[in-house]
């Protein structure tokens, strides 16, 4: 059986130069806890007269009338109108009820990105993922009008589950922010923020105005602390040392924040001393907790990922083929070798799971150590409560997270 040592090194093969219309209730909404969206219809009687062109409905036929708003450094940023921002997650095998990504697309460009498939139901293809980002229009007046719900009352919503909430277009948009002031107008809530980017720590304001009366915690995304390595794998994302340098500002703003080492890719970022390293970072970063998660590679991000493989890590693509051509997990072995290693190195650096209650409430005592590499996805709960996730049942969310306009 395949382990993590199976694989050749990748430093070995680093470059030594160079930097279907989706409709009500049927796609899945994209989480930190992947499902497999299920396959279009095929086949011959599916086709249409030689000639004729579909008519494009729910979230495509939104994609294509959104107007441009602008377009650089390669890539469209387009207006797309919504009907909410807040997504409805019914299931009770994630720790969270409601997701917020203000995005559609992400300029970051990582080359592993699960999300890319999410293009694909405004019918384009998951390599505009960074070429073509969608704006959602009116972020912070569709979230007051949701955060005002009663049924959002009390449960946990996790911003950025897609799409990077601090991309680029933040900047010029602040789709991100708008959706902030909101949440800090209001008590009560259970919020957490996962991005690649340090410009987090421009809303810091907020974020401590939100603390004060809600549950709120923040985790970066970091893959390696390798800063040649990120740039060729995450091509615009802020480099590994900023990152840490925003747990660190974070954490002395007295905002909970700490560190996913998602996804871990084998034979690239897999290896003890290079967790070793990502972990010792975290916790010199004063981060509370540190967790990962080995790549989840969908088909849509296949077809970006294995080229890309072939270019910049030969030795490397013949086993991921072998690894993903049927699967979009890696295999359960090499999985649970991941996970006895991150446990340990948390254990090693004193640093926690990632801070979510079992029961979804706002209370900060208890906490939740979600460790997403395990033998089902879901390991080392600190709650006795919480049940652990089988890949069954990762497939089984998208029929209970689904809603055409709030990916």
């Amino acid at each position: 059986m395949p382990t993590a040592t199976s694989i050749p090194a990748a430093s070995e093969n680093l470059p030594s130069h160079g930097k279907g219309p989706r409709r009500r209730g049927g796609d899945p909404t994209p989480t930190l806890f992947p499902d497999v969206p299920a396959q279009r219809d095929s086949g011959p009687e599916t086709l249409l007269p030689l000639g004729s062109v579909p008519e494009r409905v729910g979230i495509a036929r939104l994609a294509f009338s959104s107007p441009l708003a602008d377009a650089k450094r390669g890539t469209e940023y387009f207006l797309l109108p919504v009907k909410s921002i807040l997504n409805h997650c019914e299931s009770n095998r994630v720790p969270f009820s409601w997701t917020v990504n203000p995005y559609r697309g992400c300029e970051f460009g990582c080359q592993y990105c699960y999300a890319r498939y999410t293009h694909e139901f405004m019918e384009l293809d998951g390599q505009d993922f960074e070429k073509k980002i969608f704006v959602k229009q009116d972020a912070g007046p569709l979230a007051g009008r949701d955060l005002g719900m009663e049924k959002v009352q009390g449960e946990h919503i996790a911003i950025g589950t897609a799409t990077d909430p601090y991309q680029p277009a933040e900047r010029e948009y602040g789709a991100t922010r708008a959706v902030l002031l909101q949440m800090a107008e209001r008590k009560g809530l259970s919020v957490s923020i996962t991005t690649k980017s340090d410009q987090v720590l421009r809303d810091v304001d907020l974020l401590q105005r939100i603390g004060e009366y809600s549950r709120l915690s923040v985790n970066l995304s970091i893959t390696t602390v390798r800063t040649r390595l990120a740039r060729l794998l995450e091509p615009r994302a802020p480099r590994p040392d900023l990152r840490l340098r925003a747990v660190q500002e974070l954490r002395r703003a007295g905002i909970a924040a700490g560190v996913f080492a998602m996804p871990v890719l084998p034979g690239i970022t897999d290896h003890e001393e290079d967790l070793d390293a990502l972990a010792r970072a975290a916790r010199d970063a004063n981060a509370q907790w540190f967790a990962a998660s080995v790549l989840f590679l969908m088909p849509s991000s296949r077809n970006q990922f294995l080229p890309f493989l072939d270019a910049k890590f030969p030795r490397l693509a013949r086993r991921y083929r072998e690894w993903y051509s049927r699967e979009v997990y890696a295999p359960e072995t090499y999985r649970q070798e991941i996970s006895a290693r991150v446990a340990a190195l948390r254990k090693k650096y004193s640093l926690g799971g990632r801070p979510m209650d079992s029961d979804r409430s706002t209370e900060p005592e208890r906490q939740l150590s979600l460790d997403l590499v395990g033998r089902a996805s879901v390991s080392t709960i600190n709650t006795s409560s919480y049940k652990a996730v089988s890949q069954q049942s990762l497939r089984s969310l998208g029929s209970a997270c689904a809603k055409e306009d709030c990916v």
